[in-house]
């Protein structure tokens, strides 16, 4: 992340440090200045390509072989809008065996116990869904249905499929698996934006320069 923390701009604020004199500022980041993609980007499927994580896979690996630069890691987690890596980024495997025991107990709650039951799916004799797979729904969960093709009363009694603990939570580990990354001939326009989105724009009494805004109440976002 430390090229995108390269660009983003500081502010100095008054200092309360004890020794602070009248006049004396604090300089930090800006860190109010949010990079985003555009809309028309951020909204286009042909901006993007699927990709899946694998194993430990880090922000910054991904960048490297996608873009040949691990810098970019910031970009990796922008396409996906990830703000929060601890929770919204697939565990390690180690950090997942740990959260599930932390979680969970033991070993035979995690495998044995249910979590909740599902629905297998089920279609008529035209192969038309009638039920999709993976409703959540009550252990004796039935269906009957009127056929017209066959003219029949289709019954399914006691269908619904047990989910255990693991199942349940390795699930969301692997839908955070499926994300996407920008197509590399679109990298120049999106780091462009990044600039310009990072730089402070004339016309305020406390715009230093295009990095750097002063104030004892800093308006941070603009």
């Amino acid at each position: 992340m430390s090229r995108y923390f390269r660009q983003v701009p500081d502010f100095e604020y008054v200092s309360r440090l004890p020794d602070a004199k009248i006049g004396d500022y604090f300089p930090v980041k800006n860190l109010f200045k949010k990079g985003k993609l555009r809309e028309d980007i951020f909204q286009n499927l042909a901006f993007f390509t699927k990709y899946k994580i694998q194993g430990d896979d880090r922000p910054d690996n991904i960048a490297f072989k996608v873009y040949g630069d691990s810098t970019l890691d910031w970009l990796v987690l922008i396409c996906n809008n990830v703000v929060n890596i601890q929770t919204e980024w697939p565990m390690t495997q180690q950090a997942f065996d740990t959260f599930l025991l932390g979680k969970y107990g033991d070993y035979e709650t995690l495998y044995s116990g249910i979590h909740h039951y599902e629905t297998p799916e089920i279609k008529n004799s035209q192969r038309v869904t009638i039920v999709p797979a993976g409703l959540q729904v009550q252990p004796d969960y039935s269906i009957s249905f009127y056929d017209y093709f066959i003219d029949s009363v289709e019954t399914y009694n006691n269908i619904a499929i047990p989910v255990t603990n693991y199942e349940y939570e390795e699930k969301i580990e692997n839908d955070k698996r499926n994300i996407f990354t920008l197509k590399p001939r679109y990298l120049n326009v999106v780091i462009d934006d990044m600039q310009d989105i990072m730089t402070y724009k004339k016309g305020s009494s406390q715009y230093q320069t295009e990095t750097l805004k002063r104030g004892d109440n800093i308006k941070l976002y603009e």
